[in-house]
């Protein structure tokens, strides 16, 4: 019988040569340190388990915290998400460190922070962490999750959203099943990926109706009551003004809903009018508001339950994407 062949290791400086780097980057990746990128990392690692190396797996002591980032807390939306977080967390025997932050886009400093003072896992809503925190999030081995990212997260990274794309369809075939034409849309920013889908959703359905989208009627803005109010005027002042408005946030359409009433038309004799997220505003609103119900408070939780599955190495999916439904009231009706 063949005698197996001695597997001792070959010298650091070998797999130094092999893999382009230096021995102590070497040393480093073999004993877990952080202070090495993610993909220099990833490239030694390969190379010492083919030289027979065992890895340290980077363990980071549990803390009992999950760190939570929101851009504003006024708002019902980023409140019912955190509600959500929180109750995820609670199940999970976590605290909660919230963190409210100004800026919308930047919050790789949220990042660091919360790594130097330990955490189990972060959720972070709609801001993505730049390459170099993302690097630290990997060497720590700290799980990160953002919750509706405004633009498309790069691969790898642990997101939920809600399914934009099929409620902006289902908001604007209602509309279309009532008889309305002239259906506008008020839509977010096209940088953020849940305005491009609700945008692509409402075209969706117009092309599906054999019905021409007429451009004039496609209102880029941004979410919230004062674009609504400034889009629904520059609507009601085309020669051919809508019949039904698609606003792609609950927001959106409160504005638009007072610049009809200013305009001294009726909701929805004269114009029907439909809203995006189910904020709980929206049943109480005169009309009660037809919208699209986004479930805000399950999107925090399974969150949550993401960071804690990619913790645990308990299975998890890279994204999570939860179905939005169409909640029909009274701001909607068949043209006269």
């Amino acid at each position: 019988m063949k005698r197996e062949l001695d597997r001792t290791p070959v010298p650091l400086a070998v797999v130094a040569a092999d893999a382009g780097v230096s021995v102590p980057t070497v040393s480093k990746v073999l004993n877990a340190r952080h202070d090495v990128s993610a993909t220099t990392r990833d490239r030694v690692a390969g190379v010492l388990r083919r030289h027979g190396y065992e890895i340290r797996t980077v363990a980071t002591k549990p803390t009992g915290l999950l760190d939570v980032r929101i851009v504003d807390f006024e708002g019902t939306w980023s409140e019912a998400v955190v509600r959500g977080a929180v109750a995820g967390a609670r199940r999970l025997g976590l605290d909660v460190v919230l963190s409210v932050e100004p800026d919308p886009d930047d919050c790789s400093a949220w990042v660091r922070h919360a790594l130097r003072r330990g955490t189990d896992g972060l959720v972070s809503v709609v801001a993505v962490p730049d390459d170099a925190a993302r690097e630290l999030l990997h060497d720590s081995g700290v799980p990160l999750v953002v919750v509706d990212p405004r633009q498309r997260p790069p691969e790898g990274m642990l997101s939920v959203g809600a399914a934009n794309f099929q409620g902006g369809l289902e908001a604007t075939a209602h509309l279309l099943t009532l008889g309305h034409r002239r259906i506008a849309t008020i839509t977010g920013a096209l940088e953020q990926d849940n305005a491009i889908a609700r945008l692509a959703g409402y075209r969706a359905a117009m092309i599906q109706a054999d019905v021409p989208v007429d451009d004039d009627l496609v209102h880029v803005s941004t979410y919230g009551v004062t674009a609504g109010y400034e889009a629904a005027r520059q609507l009601l002042a085309l020669d051919d003004p809508p019949t039904a408005i698609f606003a792609s946030s609950d927001d959106t359409a409160l504005g638009a809903l007072r610049a009809l009433r200013e305009a001294g038309l009726s909701v929805p004799r004269d114009v029907s009018l439909v809203g995006f997220d189910d904020l709980p505003v929206a049943p109480w609103t005169d009309p009660p508001l037809t919208t699209v119900r986004q479930p805000l408070a399950e999107m925090g939780a399974s969150a949550v339950e993401l960071v804690h599955r990619a913790r645990t190495a308990s299975g998890h999916t890279l994204r999570t994407e939860l179905a939005t439904s169409l909640v029909v009231r009274d701001s909607t009706a068949p043209p006269r």
